[in-house]
Order: C-alpha cells, then sequence, then structure tokens
C-alpha cells in the first residue's frame, strides 16, 4: 500500500481542487490519501463525492498551533467535524486568516514591493487564504523565485519583515480538542527549521505525555534542508512511544513536491484507524474495505 498522509486543496492552499486532488492521487498510483486543508474540512465532501475505485480518503485537517512564540502546526485525523469545541476554534483561525494577510500585505507594500490585496484575494479565490498565497503573489512580481523562498526571515518566516501573527491554538489544547472529537495527532514537519524557529525536543516529549500520536518524520521540505532529522526524530519517536508518518505535503503547481513523494508505512496507518473514533476512512467506489 502507498500511503499519503499530508495534502492539500484549494479549500486551503493547494492549486487541485478536492475532486482533482483524489483523481490525481489514483493516477499517482496512491492506495489512500489524507486531505489535511488548513483548519478546515470544507473540502472533505467534495473529495468523497469524487474518489476514485481503489482509493481510500482519510478526511482530516492541519490546525494552526504556536507554543512560546514559535509557530506549529498538527495534523489532526478522522475527528469528527461537527464537534462544537473543535469546530469553534477552527472558526477563529479562519476568521483571522484574511485580516493577517492584509497585514502581511502592507507590510510588503512598506517594504517597496508592489504587491495589493487584489492580486493576494485572486490568487487564494475560494481558498482559506495564508502565507502561500501572499507567497505566490511574490512570485508573480519576480521578487521572488518560488513559493518555498518566500518563507525566510527576509519575507514571510515566523518573525520575518513581513510576517504577522495570527490567531492560533496551543498545541496542548488541540490534542485535547482533538481526541474529544475522536481524532489522532501528528506533528507536522517537527524539523522544518527553514520555516522559522522550530519547537525544542522537549515540547515534543511534553506533547507525547500529553496524548499525542506522532510526529512527521519523513516530509520533502524538513528532509531537503536538514537531512540528519530523519534518524534523530525515529530515535525520539522510538523513546517517546510516537508513530512514525511520511508524506508529501502536496499543494498542487505551488510547490514541487509530488503526490507520494514520501509514505506512510500501512502499519502506522492501520494504528491511526484503529485510535479513531470520531470518523473513519473512506473507500471509493470499488475500492477495497479501509483498515
Amino acid at each position: 500500500m502507498r500511503i499519503d498522509l499530508h495534502t492539500h486543496s484549494t479549500a486551503s492552499d493547494g492549486t487541485d481542487t478536492p475532486a482533482e486532488l483524489v483523481r490525481n492521487a489514483a493516477t499517482a498510483g496512491l492506495d489512500v490519501i489524507a486531505l489535511t486543508d488548513h483548519d478546515t474540512t470544507r473540502g472533505h465532501a467534495q473529495a468523497i463525492a469524487a474518489l476514485p475505485p481503489g482509493l481510500t480518503l482519510v478526511t482530516g485537517a492541519e490546525l494552526s498551533c504556536r507554543l512560546d512564540g514559535v509557530g506549529m502546526h498538527m495534523l489532526a485525523y478522522l475527528f469528527d467535524p461537527d464537534e462544537p469545541e473543535l469546530a469553534r476554534e477552527r472558526e477563529l483561525v479562519r476568521d483571522d486568516r484574511v485580516p493577517r494577510a492584509q497585514t502581511m500585505v502592507r507590510k510588503l507594500q512598506e517594504l517597496g514591493v508592489p504587491v495589493t490585496w487584489e492580486q493576494v484575494a485572486r490568487i487564494a479565490g475560494d481558498g482559506s487564504v495564508g502565507r502561500p498565497h501572499v507567497a505566490e503573489a511574490l512570485v508573480e512580481l519576480g521578487v521572488v523565485g518560488s513559493v518555498s523562498d518566500a518563507f525566510t526571515p527576509q519575507w514571510l518566516a515566523d518573525g520575518g519583515r513581513a510576517y504577522a501573527e495570527k490567531h492560533e491554538l496551543d498545541p496542548f489544547d488541540a490534542i485535547r480538542l482533538v481526541k474529544a472529537a475522536g481524532g489522532v495527532t501528528v506533528f507536522a514537519h517537527p524539523a522544518a527549521a527553514q520555516r522559522g524557529r522550530i519547537v525544542p525536543e522537549s515540547a515534543i516529549a511534553e506533547l507525547a505525555a500529553a496524548g499525542l500520536d506522532g510526529i512527521e518524520v519523513d516530509h520533502p521540505e524538513q528532509l531537503a534542508y536538514a537531512p540528519e532529522s530523519g534518524p534523530r526524530l525515529r530515535a525520539l519517536a522510538a523513546d517517546l512511544g510516537l508513530l512514525v508518518t511520511g508524506s508529501s505535503d502536496y499543494h498542487g503547481t505551488r510547490k514541487t513536491v509530488s503526490l507520494g513523494e514520501f509514505t506512510t508505512d500501512p502499519e502506522i496507518y492501520g494504528e491511526i484507524t484503529r485510535r479513531a473514533t470520531g470518523a473513519f476512512p473512506v473507500p471509493g467506489a470499488g475500492g477495497a474495505p479501509a483498515a
């Protein structure tokens, strides 16, 4: 089985619609794909409706969190999307995305970049506006060569010149809320230092003690910028009893990674599905039942 547990659609900051995403995943030879748009589940229904035979969908979201001033992302899988407290927190984060992006646009203008809010809004379309949309505007203007190049201290990285904060969850609260909604939590790309400061391993141990299920080890950007992080994170996961996942963090044409570039071991996937009680993987018509 080929299992990719971290992808994005136009419901947040990807370029594939949810329907295109699942069709492309099937074409790429994947057996299981997780749709984990930022702070939203809005793309799930469309993805389920378009799910091809043989492909199983894991519903999820990537939650924006902050710990001691350091931004981090929490992948949440198979939770009940209607659980009211978690739904309310996701809504607070989404509502803060527009004013936050507008602040980043203003900061860029003050730095002499001729970006406009209209340009960023056009790029975001119906998705939840975020830094990747602002980054793509910088690419369009020729300020940077790629979306990844915009995530530096010079521009949009945490603490960067044009960075702006938004409402974010405390990760301990995120774990509690996802658990209460029957879901499973995995710390996304914990060693991706190119995006800004990262939380220390001591904090990961505290999160594990609070119920964190796993950490994302095999991740394209993380391993490209910090290849030594793989063995270190695997050892840490073994010490803490955490699951180890791998994924593409696919965003369509917004990034150069491909679906299934890194994958999750089927046994780990099976454990995630066993732990979840809020929702269940959805097999495509004619597909094999989920593990």
